[in-house]
């Protein structure tokens, strides 16, 4: 298969990454959709992609896929390949609810935010420091020393996130520091 020339659908793995599939194939530029580090557009002079699953090329007759059509077919393949992990629950007490930053010098104003959008960005940053453990762990340039090293900072980090853990629904999705590991 000409690597210059991956089909959108192509199953690839790239070192750095990991799985995900190819979501746009332009002129100079490949994005592929990675199962945990997102979208990441490569220049396809440089780009090291191996192929997992290659996909035929579409026949200039058939109709080109639109993007609701593309999504489906993404999600299905990323539930197929264990790429969409299942949805964290925001507990039922805390739906709808808000929360409030008070300062200290009550001239000031306090800052509401739902706690629907404070919730969704904890579990953000617990995404991305798992894409950051992947990259640790798959990283060539780093001694075994250092992955172990920097690994547990990452515990280190989510055992200090163990206090957001009061607005998980399910105790499966707790953070878990080195203690409780």
């Amino acid at each position: 298969m000409d690597k210059d020339n991956l089909p959108v659908g192509t199953r690839v793995a790239h070192e750095k990454y990991g799985e995900g599939i190819i979501s746009m194939n332009g002129a100079l530029t490949y994005k592929v959709i990675f199962v945990r580090g997102g979208e990441v557009e490569f220049s396809k002079m440089s780009v090291q992609l191996e192929v997992i699953e290659p996909v035929e090329a579409a026949d200039d007759n058939q109709p080109k896929l639109n993007l609701k059509e593309f999504e489906r077919v993404l999600t299905h393949l990323l539930t197929k390949y264990n790429g969409i992990e299942h949805k964290v629950e925001l507990g039922k007490k805390w739906q709808g609810g808000t929360m409030t930053l008070q300062p200290a010098n009550k001239e000031l104003k306090p800052k509401d935010m739902p706690i629907e959008t404070f919730f969704h960005k904890i579990v953000m940053m617990r995404d991305r420091l798992r894409v950051l453990e992947q990259n640790i762990n798959s990283s060539t340039s780093l001694s075994d020393e250092e992955k172990v090293n920097l690994q547990q900072y990452i515990s280190r980090i989510y055992g200090s996130m163990t206090s957001f853990n009061v607005l998980f629904e399910n105790k499966e999705d707790y953070f878990v520091g080195t203690a409780n590991a």
